[in-house]
């Protein structure tokens, strides 16, 4: 059975937030390329997210956020963590952080034991700050199927995942041809796990001028 396709306004995105309570998967526009999310607490859901990209979860996927305080309900923001925050908040850069203790994440989200860690971003788009804002923080991934390009509007989304998903908030073209880059905050000095709309030069001398390392060596931990 096909999606529903709503426009995104007010009432999509109330719908898309039922939707989301519902144990569903929804697809919305983002600041950078589509993505699909689940509830935190459904049942299979992030599993469900794995399936529609047809990706071994073998990954760990990102949580947004709808401000840096709904980013703390879920990680500690160590010092390079909230110099970034600060300065690319909104916006595409997704930052791994420390998760905070107090709180149970799926396996999925986070590593185990004492260093486990949480990806977390804040999009620069009114959709998905309204829905984690409404529903909480949202398990999110691109939409696209694993080794395709990023869907980056509802047409090629749908197209991709189809059947996967459970509703569509088409909000036209999505606002980049890149994904987030990825930062991982727990290492010193701080790493690029995945370059994307942040440049790195950007990111080091956000750091620099807050008086803390710069970036090391790009790339993901050997």
């Amino acid at each position: 059975m096909p999606p529903r396709r709503l426009p995104d306004g007010a009432e999509g995105r109330a719908e898309a937030a039922r939707t989301l309570e519902a144990g569903g998967i929804v697809a919305f526009p983002t600041d950078t390329v589509y993505g699909i999310a689940v509830a935190l607490g459904t049942p299979g859901g992030i599993e469900r997210l794995f399936a529609a990209k047809r990706r071994a979860p073998d990954r760990a996927i990102a949580l947004l956020v709808a401000d840096a305080d709904q980013a703390k309900d879920v990680g500690e923001l160590n010092a390079p963590a909230a110099a970034l925050a600060a300065r690319f908040w909104p916006g595409g850069l997704t930052l791994v952080v420390p998760r905070r203790r107090d709180r149970t994440l799926p396996g999925a989200l986070t590593g185990e034991g004492a260093l486990a860690t949480v990806g977390l971003r804040v999009p620069d788009h009114d959709a998905p700050r309204a829905l984690a804002r409404a529903v909480g923080p949202l398990p999110t991934t691109s939409a696209n199927r694993s080794g395709e390009p990023e869907a980056r509007d509802a047409d090629e989304l749908q197209v991709q995942l189809g059947d996967a998903l459970d509703l569509i908030l088409d909000g036209g073209p999505a606002g980049g041809r890149l994904a987030s880059t990825l930062v991982d905050t727990t290492t010193d000095p701080v790493r690029i796990l995945r370059g994307g709309a942040t440049s790195a030069e950007a990111i080091d001398r956000c750091l620099v001028a807050a008086g803390l390392p710069g970036v090391g060596r790009y790339g993901p931990r050997t």
